[in-house]
């Protein structure tokens, strides 16, 4: 996929993920979430080619002081990515993210120890994340599942769930939430879930 391809998508996904959006270029020039995942596109390119890690990081920080958001260069990120609001959005760089993904701001995706290796947190795809949740460790959140505001996961969550609460319980979505997940471009209120 192209750049220009890629960013009319992201465009796209943003305002069909939130009801406030006005428009592609307010949104281009404002959203901190568009900004820091453009950003970590190209950090992600560069951190590729061992030899450009070192600019790969200074990107990133730099992205991380402008908008709030902090996204490791070595995370892999699927497409139609989205963070609303973003503002202390942290995801650690053994991190995999799916396709259509959404987090709100507060979000971490982080590790619970210093060994090498796989230690970051895997999400499935059409998976949403709340506002202030935590998921630490190399753990897998799988597909079409939620994880509610504030939650703080540290065990693998099953496809089709809801995790909510500290530590987090894990529950099957209802046939009412599964319906709210038909079309996964609709905007889903995270708080739905608490």
């Amino acid at each position: 996929m192209g750049l220009l391809s890629t960013v009319r998508e992201d465009l796209r996904n943003a305002r069909s993920h939130d009801p406030a959006a006005r428009g592609d270029l307010e949104n281009a020039l404002v959203y901190s979430g568009l900004h820091a995942i453009w950003s970590y596109r190209l950090a992600h390119r560069l951190w590729l080619a061992p030899s450009l890690r070192g600019p790969a990081r200074v990107l990133s920080q730099l992205t991380r002081l402008l908008t709030g958001i902090e996204i490791h260069p070595g995370a892999t990120i699927g497409r139609r990515f989205f963070i609303d609001h973003g503002m202390g959005v942290v995801i650690g760089e053994t991190t995999e993210i799916g396709d259509d993904v959404m987090l709100y701001h507060g979000v971490t995706l982080g590790g619970r120890s210093l060994e090498h290796g796989k230690r970051h947190p895997t999400i499935g795809n059409r998976v949403v994340v709340g506002a202030g949740a935590k998921i630490l460790g190399p753990l897998t959140i799988g597909d079409d599942s939620a994880v509610g505001a504030n939650a703080v996961v540290t065990h693998d969550v099953p496809a089709d769930s809801i995790a909510t609460g500290i530590p987090a319980v894990v529950r099957r979505r209802t046939e009412k939430q599964r319906e709210q997940l038909v079309d996964p471009t609709t905007y889903v209120d995270p708080a739905m879930y608490i």
